[in-house]
């Protein structure tokens, strides 16, 4: 997404969506089993195709407080910086994103204040934003992440080398 942005210079607008909604039965032990029989390959994929260092963070994660931390950091103007931090921290640095202290210190570290970030955490307006994209992405019929919608009519699903990427946003833009 950042090459681009930085080539085409697009607009990125996330939208959260849960893929452990808190309540959600645990995962079972063969599943993970896979996700981490998986999980070199994956590293290796980015290694190769990204120039990324992946080190993830633990399966299984409630994002519910980092889905709501972005809303907050939208509010703030600061979510460009919020998501790349977010990212970082789990995928590079094997950070646990359900812990509020760990997202506190991710919101101090991109200037937002932390105990109104921490408020935000219990707050009903962004609690509702995070619901609103979730049922949308439910209505699009969304079942996974990363899920790239280009144009408002090009579903991209997974994650996807450069030139897929790059082949729908010039199809978009010749349209």
């Amino acid at each position: 997404m950042e090459k681009l942005k930085q080539a085409y210079a697009v607009e990125v607008i996330w939208h959260s969506y849960e893929l452990r909604p808190i309540g959600s039965p645990p995962i079972p032990p063969e599943y993970l089993a896979r996700i981490q029989s998986g999980k070199p390959r994956l590293i290796e994929l980015a290694r190769e195709q990204y120039g990324l260092e992946l080190n993830p963070g633990p399966s299984g994660i409630h994002s519910r407080a980092a889905l709501i931390g972005a809303k907050f950091a939208e509010a703030q103007g600061k979510s460009p910086q919020y998501h790349d931090t977010i990212f970082r921290a789990y995928w590079q640095r094997a950070n646990n994103i359900e812990d509020v202290d760990v997202l506190a210190e991710i919101a101090y570290s991109i200037d937002l204040e932390r105990e109104s970030f921490l408020a935000a955490l219990h707050d009903d307006r962004y609690n509702a934003q995070v619901d609103a994209d979730i049922e949308e992405a439910y209505s699009y019929g969304l079942t996974g992440v990363p899920a790239l919608i280009f144009g408002q009519r090009y579903l991209v699903s997974g994650a996807q080398p450069y030139e897929v990427l790059r082949q729908v946003l010039e199809k978009v833009q010749a349209e």
